[in-house]
């Protein structure tokens, strides 16, 4: 049974998350991780879907400031780091394999980079690495210090008061299947992207404040790629919108125990070919599983 939990973080912010716990106990535990102004939503096509189910124990996590995570402070990736650490700690975990989408990627290898012992494994989908950046993204990491400025008079304006006070919340699993429906279906994939890359329509859901923070965490650097040791699938789709294809791949090669697999996609492969990116995770799963290693105690 999926559920809904909660859990308090290190500051006594109070996150949500929702588990999907296997029939067998112990089981390895795989924790989700969304991208830019997303929340746990994201994943929930997959854990409707995967075989994983049974064997595996799912989480999907919002991020502070996401979701049912909505809080206004503490939005950066070392609050971000240490909320995994606490989820771990309350669901009584030593370590689990993390998957990331876009800036859940980014999340999870400066988790793993910052605490090696507890990240078995990554799967990260679509990792954006500052050395190929493009597009807007590349702009931002170029007017970085003024995003910063922006970021603070905003949230200075929030502090006193000047802010939405309804946020909608945004359901991205339906939102997926009217995508595929709408635009995938009929061969439109650049109406899809535009609509999925637009900062007013992830604005509509979601707080400036917050999604500027989101957007700095984005290029922050990342740790080496050969400093991660932990095996590593990475997904990479051919026609990623934010970063370039070839420098991002000849990154991603530098993983120790790293696989690439290439999936014909933008920046969304879990929307655009979500059958494709369940069995690639599945079937390393069931590998990863398989190594004496991976069996992870409570």
């Amino acid at each position: 049974m999926d559920t809904a939990q909660t859990y308090r973080a290190a500051d006594g912010t109070t996150l949500g998350y929702r588990i999907a716990r296997a029939a067998r106990s112990p089981a390895p535990l795989l924790v989700m991780i969304h991208g830019v102004a997303s929340n746990l939503t994201r994943w929930s096509e997959f854990v409707e879907h995967t075989k994983l189910r049974g064997n595996w124990d799912l989480l999907r996590l919002d991020l502070r400031g996401h979701g049912d995570s909505f809080t206004r402070s503490g939005l950066q990736i070392a609050s971000w780091i240490d909320d995994l650490g606490a989820l771990l700690d309350h669901e009584q975990r030593s370590s689990a394999v993390f998957a990331g989408h876009s800036l859940g990627a980014q999340v999870a290898v400066q988790f793993a980079a910052r605490h090696p012992s507890r990240a078995r494994a990554l799967i990260l989908i679509d990792p954006v690495f500052r050395q190929a950046l493009r597009g807007g993204l590349r702009l931002a990491a170029a007017c970085a210090p003024f995003v910063r400025t922006v970021a603070a008079a905003v949230r200075g304006l929030n502090a006193i008061g000047i802010r939405r006070r309804h946020i909608p919340q945004r359901d991205l699993h339906a939102l997926d299947e009217r995508a595929r429906q709408q635009w995938l279906s009929a061969n439109r994939s650049r109406e899809m992207v535009a609509h999925y890359g637009s900062l007013l329509e992830d604005l509509r859901y979601f707080p400036l404040a917050s999604y500027l923070a989101d957007v700095l965490a984005m290029i922050e650097p990342l740790p080496a790629p050969e400093s991660l040791a932990m095996p590593t699938l990475a997904l990479l789709s051919s026609g990623i919108t934010y970063t370039e294809p070839r420098p991002t791949r000849e990154l991603l090669s530098r993983l120790p125990h790293g696989r690439i697999v290439t999936v014909d996609a933008y920046h969304w492969p879990l929307t655009e070919r979500p059958d494709e990116v369940r069995a690639a995770i599945e079937s390393w799963c069931v590998e990863l599983a398989a190594q004496p290693s991976s069996r992870t105690t409570r």
